[in-house]
């Protein structure tokens, strides 16, 4: 089996997160590989209640982009840091590309101040420690809106207008045209078949490689 991989899955809400995420913990299961699920911001006691507060409370940006990354810095240390280290995978729903598409893109977040949290709370021996993969489930805003309307309650990002999920999926664009072979954008307006073939096809070079 080949050494620990870091995957992360991202996009707007509505893009199907959850429906690939469970596609692609069985089909890591099939092949025999050890990983575990988490996602952000939560996986640890702490960190699920900071995603109460962040998900229900009206704050201030900074605030809510502060509590974002200490909810990743327990995260790492509790969960995510010590599964790689022991040769598990981790496949995350959500981690900082997230916080850059929602705060900065979003919300207008200072890049500057991103940048110091980003590296003060994943900074590593002279690297960030980020995912090896990224999938990007990328969908136009109105097949996300559309979604979404399914009489759940929505979270107060969730209920924000199209305008800021036009700067969000901007901002995922703008990210993963800068991170290289780390991200890929995949088409989640098509259908499962399609998605899954492709998907299928990734993990397998992942595994490989």
């Amino acid at each position: 089996m080949s050494a620990a991989r870091f995957i992360s899955l991202e996009g707007l809400d509505g893009a199907g997160k959850s429906t690939h995420l469970a596609w692609l913990t069985a089909e890591l299961t099939a092949r025999g590989v050890d990983h575990i699920v988490t996602r952000e911001p939560g996986g640890t006691p702490l960190a699920e209640k900071l995603r109460t507060l962040l998900l229900g409370e009206a704050m201030h940006l900074e605030t809510e982009a502060l509590l974002m990354f200490a909810a990743r810095r327990e995260h790492l240390a509790q969960v995510i840091e010590p599964a790689l280290a022991a040769g598990r995978w981790v496949v995350c729903d959500r981690f900082t590309d997230a916080t850059y598409a929602y705060q900065v893109g979003g919300r207008g977040l200072d890049i500057a101040k991103f940048a110091q949290l980003e590296q003060w709370v994943q900074g590593r021996s002279g690297r960030l420690l980020e995912p090896d993969l990224t999938l990007l489930f990328d969908v136009p805003i109105a097949v996300s809106r559309a979604r979404l309307a399914n009489g759940r309650e929505l979270d107060r990002f969730e209920r924000e207008a199209d305008e800021f999920f036009g700067r969000v999926r901007a901002a995922y664009w703008q990210r993963a045209a800068s991170a290289g072979a780390r991200m890929r954008v995949v088409d989640a307006s098509r259908s499962l078949e399609l998605i899954q073939a492709e998907l299928s096809a990734i993990v397998t070079q992942l595994v490989n490689k």
